[in-house]
């Protein structure tokens, strides 16, 4: 590219020069081939150089320096277009958040709400524990059996583990249903595709591998037995609607027809992160309505996966009141200092869940690149269910538009 890069080259070299720091900080790369293959030969940069080039491409946005997309033959791309601003105040929000992590790589300290709010454009909120108890109250009205409330439903829930030998059938199956609908209602591009995996060792339950070119590679985490009762919203988080179908229409309708070549990095600890996930949470609801219980048990029941959708119905909208708990959880850890094995003892106790998963939670926790993270799914689907309202138009601008977590909170 001759001449001094614009400020989406500029950008994506940020990205992939931090991504040298931290596996994992890029979470897909589809963009120019060379400039990757450049940074990766390159020594990794200081951690001081990038929070200068941080500050510096801050400035550079807020003096309107030209775009500058590396695909473009002159450099410009759409720069005169009225998306210019848009697309200014989109990176801009970006680049906060590539700072912000920068600096922390530098060895600054944050607190743990400021580094949140300033990666992802939101303040967390200490959840209160008495709105937790109060879930708690409700599911001991109708989770099944006698004893305490604790033990009844993680001994529930275990019993809904899907067996080993037919997940990736299930999850095949579902996939099927959410893409063929997902495609109804939103359009998906031809030679879109996903392969499925089982993986270990990950502090994660599910993750989109976005490969670009229409691709994901999409991992499900076997550590811990996979219920039939998180199955369904997994696949719809991972694939149709959420990651996978998001990356493939902002491919097609953002970089290849647009040439808005920051939308083929995705970087950790950035905006666009909460958004993401927040849709993807919201994505089974959107789809399959609000109550999916009975269709979901259409696909699991003939490969004889533990499923009663009228339990399921009954019990997961006082769960997803517990969700909460992952939040405070990080508050305990990261702003009052509390010891990982008392969190884990509080995590199985206020979100009623197994020893195991409470600490398969803290280890996610407590490693540095996910520690702000979890503020992507607790704050991220309240707002993207507030957003779209019930009104399926919306979610197709999260899927297809650049949209800032500020812009969820525009008036329905």
């Amino acid at each position: 590219m001759a001449g001094a890069p614009g400020v989406v080259e500029r950008y994506l070299r940020l990205g992939l020069a931090l991504g040298r720091h931290v596996e994992g900080f890029v979470d897909a790369y589809y963009g120019p081939a060379a400039l990757a293959a450049e940074i990766a030969a390159m020594p990794p940069s200081a951690p001081g150089a990038l929070v200068g080039e941080a500050r510096a491409l801050l400035a550079a946005l807020d003096a309107g320096e030209p775009l500058g997309d590396p695909s473009s033959p002159a450099g410009t791309g759409d720069e005169a277009s009225s998306s210019a601003t848009g697309r200014r105040r989109w990176l801009r929000a970006q680049v906060v958040g590539l700072l912000t992590s920068a600096r922390l790589l530098a060895g600054e300290r944050l607190g743990y709400a400021e580094e949140v709010e300033r990666c992802y454009g939101v303040r967390p909120a200490r959840p209160e524990e008495e709105t937790i108890l109060a879930a708690h109250r409700d599911l001991d009205a109708v989770v099944p059996g006698s004893g305490p409330l604790a033990e009844r439903l993680v001994a529930w829930r275990e019993s809904q583990a899907v067996p080993p030998e037919v997940l990736l059938v299930a999850v095949s199956s579902l996939g099927e249903d959410l893409r063929e609908r997902t495609s109804r209602l939103f359009g998906l591009p031809e030679g879109e595709r996903v392969e499925w995996v089982l993986m270990r060792d990950k502090p994660w339950s599910g993750f989109n591998f976005y490969l670009g070119g229409l691709s994901s590679k999409v991992a499900v985490n076997v550590d811990l037995p996979v219920l039939s009762t998180s199955l369904a919203h997994l696949v719809a988080h991972e694939t149709y609607p959420g990651h996978h179908t998001e990356h493939c229409r902002k491919e097609v309708g953002l970089v290849r027809a647009r040439h808005w070549w920051e939308e083929s990095i995705f970087l950790v600890g950035t905006p666009q992160c909460l958004v993401a996930e927040g849709l993807a949470d919201l994505g089974l609801e959107v789809v399959m309505g609000e109550r999916p219980e009975r269709l979901v048990a259409e696909h699991l029941r003939p490969l004889g996966v533990p499923y009663d959708p009228d339990a399921v119905a009954v019990l997961s909208q006082a769960e997803e009141a517990l969700g909460s708990v992952r939040a405070l959880a990080a508050f305990r850890l990261h702003e009052d200092g509390a010891e990982p094995e008392q969190v884990v003892d509080e995590v199985a106790r206020l979100a009623l869940q197994a020893r195991p998963r409470a600490e398969h939670l803290v280890g996610f926790l407590l490693d540095p690149l996910w520690r702000s993270y979890i503020s992507c799914y607790v704050e991220g689907r309240p707002l993207c269910r507030r957003y779209v309202g019930g009104h399926p138009e919306r979610f197709g601008r999260l899927i297809s538009e650049q949209v800032l977590p500020e812009d969820l909170l525009e008036p329905v």
